[in-house]
């Protein structure tokens, strides 16, 4: 991945099992201190929520495996850029009410 790179998780607890670690440190990959419960703090979880429910409003529903294929790509590329704009301009109040909630659940 490079020397700049920096794994990011959620420390839900199976990302924290010791075989993780143990895969992380004998990859020497090194893992951004995240506070638990701040799954608000990633961007990326907003948007597959996004997704999630842009998918489950479809009429008629994927039925199938193809069908979902299509449906997640077709949706994915219709999220309007200026939703994920405003979910990347959040960041600083998120990191706020986080920081505030000392890392505790934020009311968003």
């Amino acid at each position: 991945m490079g020397a700049e790179f920096l794994f990011m998780d959620d420390n839900a607890r199976p990302h924290r099992a010791n075989i993780v670690d143990k895969c992380l440190q004998s990859e020497d990959i090194i893992c951004m201190d995240w506070p638990a419960y701040s799954p608000d703090l990633n961007p990326i979880e907003h948007v597959w929520d996004m997704l999630s429910r842009r998918i489950a409003a479809r009429q008629p529903p994927p039925t199938c495996l193809p069908e979902l294929r299509r449906a997640l790509l077709d949706e994915w590329c219709n999220i309007p850029q200026s939703h994920i704009d405003n979910l990347i301009l959040s960041m600083p109040r998120r990191c706020k009410a986080c920081i505030a909630s000392s890392g505790r659940h934020t009311p968003y």
